[in-house]
């Protein structure tokens, strides 16, 4: 079994609904995704998966639209804020969560094993959050 990982960078902003502090505001973040795949090694090739293919489906499915866009709850009191937003600014995401990086981490690790090939297993997901502060996801912890 072997495992490779591609880092991936982007802008995001979200509010934490609930949250009793700073994050409650409306902010963004540079964020940095570390992908970790594992697998075993291709007679034909000698790859678990060739760099370029996991950068273009991680690229389509998680950079290209949550890149420069806003996360906010899925909630009575936000839907119309939400409204207003995406009609205004397109990249909004209502979410059936509080996108906390916890949370965020989960529902990129759904995403991304929805598009893997069957033959190549999400091991894991790092996301930092700030420079000093990130969380990471295991498959095997779940």
């Amino acid at each position: 079994m072997i495992r490779l990982t591609k880092e991936f960078t982007f802008e995001m902003a979200h509010a934490l609904d609930g949250y009793e502090g700073k994050c409650s505001n409306l902010h963004g973040h540079s964020y940095h995704l570390w992908v970790c795949v594992e697998g075993v090694k291709n007679d034909a090739n000698g790859m678990v998966m060739d760099f370029h293919r996991l950068r273009l489906l991680v690229q389509q499915s998680i950079i290209e639209s949550f890149d420069h866009s806003l996360l906010l709850s899925k909630t009575k009191e936000n839907e119309e804020v939400i409204d207003f937003l995406k009609k205004r600014y397109g990249r909004v995401h209502a979410v059936d969560y509080i996108p906390t990086t916890e949370n965020i981490l989960e529902d990129f690790a759904r995403i991304l094993k929805a598009v893997l090939p069957a033959n190549v297993k999400l091991h894991s997901l790092k996301l930092q959050e700030t420079e000093t502060s990130y969380a990471e996801w295991f498959d095997d912890l779940i």
